[in-house]
């Protein structure tokens, strides 16, 4: 069976993994970047906890022992579903089988400023750029006398109170507390202030009532200005402006409030659904599609548990890959007396940092929530069992001790020649 996986993401690198070696399959694993992204940890990147190669692995290098998964770096341009193959910038592939796992990336709800001036926090190069483009303002911050124009590049708002949004919040919180003080001491970082607007009347609000109460508390001990039901009408560069008419001069805005899925060209507009998400059945292909699946954040399926869509985090696809390698597998075995498995999602839970000492656990079997350092301790444990790669476990963990003892981060660097200061937007 010739499988085309397009995405290195959780779900496509567990589907490569999983199939990786099993007779029988000829895989080629596509994807735009050479390496694989462990996105959670994005936020630490960006505020210079974590180094960027701490969170990426090659994605060529996970299969050095793979005689049968090869890798190529493309951008999938069209999916010819008719002729079963896919055009890509480097040429065409033919596939017996394909499986969609492109993930999402900022949706920005059609709003053209925010597309100019706003940070997403996508990929590991929007978090470089998000972590020069902090960095600079303070250096710009450092050499300004007008009071206005400094209340402007002390401001920060991050839109989205999601996992995002909240881990981001604290962890400017704690540089601010910590690190940039140090740094500049000719700022007053009295004056800095950390916004975190959030439409709904709830941070976190796909977590439990307690964990949304704590998160809330926390970030507020910490000093950012939470405002829930905020709901952002435009941002020039300048200053946001809400729909109440209230405005907040800022310079920096992270835009962490909505995701879309990464769509190909040649799918079928009627498959769409909310969220630009692939609908797909149970067993994870794409509604009316005998050999194209879908999983992930770009993939929608409704089951009984979960009538509106799954959560598009990194459980749920993986889950789904390998709920389809054990389907691929029966079908090139031709089992045809065995039935093919359908997907069910096993929550195991959520959870969500703040800052130093402070995360929020749920646990749904049993009902559980976990709150202050013992969940702290859970987060980093997980989040450091999941990353790719023993050297990089090594690397994550001994920062983690570094920053912890030291109350220091030793990664504030901005990689841009003179004059490109103000280059850290989209390239």
């Amino acid at each position: 069976m010739r499988l085309i996986i397009i995405g290195g993401g959780f779900g496509g690198l567990r589907l490569a993994r999983n199939l990786s070696n099993k007779p029988g399959f000829d895989i080629t694993l596509i994807d735009r970047f050479n390496f694989h992204q462990f996105q959670p940890l994005f936020y630490q990147v960006a505020t210079a906890g974590l180094d960027a190669s701490n969170i990426s692995f090659p994605l060529r290098k996970v299969f050095h022992k793979s005689k049968n998964v090869r890798f190529k770096i493309a951008v999938v341009q069209k999916i010819l579903s008719e002729q079963k193959k896919i055009i890509t910038n480097i040429g065409e592939f033919e596939y017996d089988a394909l499986v969609i796992a492109t993930g999402a990336d900022t949706n920005f709800f059609g709003n053209q400023n925010l597309v100019d001036h706003a940070l997403p926090m996508k990929s590991t190069v929007e978090a470089l750029q998000l972590r020069y483009k902090l960095l600079q303002n303070f250096e710009k911050a450092a050499g300004t006398k007008d009071e206005q124009q400094l209340q402007q590049l002390m401001n920060i708002v991050i839109v989205g109170g999601g996992p995002t949004g909240v881990e981001l919040s604290g962890a400017i919180a704690d540089m601010k507390k910590y690190v940039l003080p140090k740094d500049y001491p000719e700022l007053d970082f009295g004056k800095m202030k950390i916004y975190l607007l959030e439409g709904s009347p709830k941070t976190l609000a796909a977590m439990s009532e307690k964990s949304s109460a704590d998160s809330r508390k926390y970030l507020e001990h910490l000093g950012v200005t939470v405002l829930t039901g905020a709901l952002l009408k435009d941002y020039d560069g300048e200053k946001i402006s809400l729909q109440n008419g209230e405005t907040i001069p800022a310079k920096v805005v992270i835009w962490a409030a909505g995701i879309k899925g990464n769509v190909p060209e040649g799918i079928n507009k009627e498959l769409i659904a909310r969220g630009n998400r692939i609908k797909i059945d149970r067993h994870c292909r794409v509604v009316g599609m005998e050999d194209i699946y879908a999983i992930g954040d770009v993939a929608y399926m409704e089951e009984p548990a979960w009538p509106n869509g799954h959560p598009q985090v990194a459980p749920v696809a993986m889950q789904m890959a390998d709920t389809i390698a054990k389907n691929l597998r029966s079908i090139e075995m031709k089992s045809s007396n065995k039935a093919l498995e359908e997907f069910v999602y096993n929550d195991k839970g959520s959870m969500a940092t703040v800052g130093r000492n402070l995360a929020v656990v749920d646990m749904p079997k049993p009902k559980l929530h976990f709150r202050g350092f013992f969940a702290w301790m859970i987060w980093m444990g997980l989040h450091l069992m999941l990353i790719l790669g023993v050297k990089n476990r090594f690397f994550v963990f001994c920062n983690w001790l570094y920053n912890y003892f030291t109350y220091d981060q030793n990664l504030r660097l901005i990689f841009a020649r003179p004059g490109e200061e103000d280059n850290t937007k989209k390239q």
